[in-house]
């Protein structure tokens, strides 16, 4: 089992933050004016790709508050409708640049439950908390975005329901709408039918498949159900990190929070490798691979004690082994927190990373991120969800970032959480300092895609059950 994560340059640029997912999409008829529902928001579109076909949609936006108290824009989903080239077609969405930053915008495809002449899909933009509010009055700026077809083949958008050809510059544009909170605020969907068309089904489908649920109710690192529970807490020497630390388990505690039992990591240092003491612990079987992944993590900004500002890496994460220099069948799936930057970030911020594979040296990396440059001191409900089409991120309920379907996993996985120092140039003092990163329960369900709330009802009923661990995930 592979539990060496070396430092990396992320692959991604944070300027055009790329968002790939399997989706039909594409054409429509010219685009007339519509009827705008009422809300507090408008939409104005431009666009910088005017031609019948092209190489690729540049769907220019701003979202302009027009009512009378702030928007979170967290709340805020746009879509863009368009109909398919061809039903195999598949597509990519990227920001260019935006005044909010693109680390803070999202696109993901999606599909029409009634599909018109015009539109058969729709590329809904949303906003991670990073993007703050919109005051009255108040817009985004521009929001540069575009998307293609994966194989870069021309796509027909003179039909697509809202492409306006002669928008050149930016105007309102009600073929494209707007929700807050899924409520109708802006536009009119194609078919007439308002901006919150069902496109999901009415009722989630219950969460019922073989699963991994660990409360962490352990007396301390020595417990023997830790290890009977299918875990592994590391003491092996090597990576990711400061040459020389060492991983010690007596550094994973456990104690009673709010009435929960919380998993403590400890990472500290002495501004040497040799006084480096980082934590992990991970399942010592990999057998998990698609289905829905989540934790309630508390990210730490601070020390617990002694001076700030070492490069910290706060993790929640799956992984397979590496069998051989970019090998294809390499998987892993990461929340990683920096609270004090690193990997050439100055300052706090959070990745969430798919990675298709990786060559340790000469480092060359193939993955897809997004990231949030703001601060995530406290305690947060993370979920990742993979399907046979892509990897869905969410923080605290909210969607963080859809990756495409080339970073989907070949092989199963272990679930691990880490602490580490990334290098000792964050901070060159010698006096001890101690970090903490806490976790309050993991779940995984195998084969199954489960919305937050999903989760979080599943976790209430394991508590509410007085269990603390339950494992049905079939061996592999």
């Amino acid at each position: 089992m592979r539990t060496f994560r070396r430092s990396r340059i992320r692959a991604a640029s944070a300027a055009a933050v790329t968002l790939a997912l399997g989706c039909t999409a594409l054409a429509a008829l010219p685009a007339t004016a519509g009827a705008a529902a009422a809300g507090g928001l408008a939409v104005q579109y431009r666009t910088s790709a005017s031609g019948a076909s092209a190489d690729q949609s540049e769907p220019w936006l701003k979202v302009r508050n027009t009512g009378s108290t702030s928007v979170p824009l967290a709340d805020v989903k746009v879509r863009y409708y368009f109909k398919a080239d061809s039903a195999s077609a598949t597509y990519r969405f990227a920001c260019s640049w935006a005044v909010k930053g693109c680390a803070n915008i999202t696109g993901t495809f999606k599909t029409l439950p009634n599909p018109t002449a015009t539109a058969d899909r729709y590329l809904e933009i949303a906003f991670t908390p990073g993007a703050g509010s919109l005051a009255p009055g108040a817009d985004t700026g521009d929001m540069q975005l575009r998307f293609h077809r994966t194989d870069w083949q021309p796509l027909g958008q003179s039909d697509d329901y809202s492409f306006g050809a002669e928008r050149t510059t930016y105007a309102d544009w009600p073929r494209i709408t707007a929700q807050v909170g899924g409520v109708a605020a802006w536009g009119e969907a194609p078919g007439g039918g308002g901006p919150t068309d069902p496109t999901d089904p009415p009722t989630d489908p219950p969460a019922d498949g073989p699963t991994l649920f660990d409360d962490f109710n352990y007396s301390g690192h020595a417990d023997p159900r830790i290890a009977a529970n299918g875990w592994s807490v590391r003491s092996n020497s090597g990576g990711p990190g400061v040459p020389g630390a060492v991983w010690s388990p007596e550094k994973v505690t456990f104690s009673s929070q709010s009435g929960n039992s919380v998993m403590n990591l400890e990472t500290s240092t002495a501004g040497t490798g040799a006084s480096t003491v980082q934590t992990e612990i991970l399942t010592k079987s990999m057998k998990f691979r698609n289905g829905t992944y989540a934790a309630r993590v508390k990210f730490s900004d601070a020390p617990r004690s002694g001076p700030d500002g070492d490069h910290l890496v706060q993790t929640f994460f799956t992984i397979n082994d590496l069998k051989a220099p970019m090998a294809d069948d390499y998987a892993e799936y990461d929340f990683e927190y920096l609270p004090n930057g690193g990997w050439g970030e100055p300052s706090n911020i959070l990745y969430t990373t798919s990675w298709e594979t990786y060559r340790p040296d000469p480092w060359e990396a193939v993955n897809q991120h997004s990231e949030a440059r703001v601060s995530y001191a406290g305690w947060h409900d993370l979920v990742v969800t993979i399907d046979n089409s892509a990897i869905t991120y969410y923080v605290d309920g909210q969607l963080f970032g859809t990756h495409g379907a080339a970073y989907l996993p070949e092989r199963p996985m272990s679930i691990n959480f880490n602490q580490w120092l990334i290098d000792l140039a964050g901070q060159s003092s010698t006096t001890p300092r101690a970090y903490d990163q806490q976790v309050d329960y993991v779940l995984h369900v195998k084969d199954q895609v489960l919305s937050p709330a999903q989760v979080a009802a599943l976790v209430g009923d394991y508590r509410a059950a007085g269990t603390t661990f339950e494992d049905t995930v079939p061996a592999v």
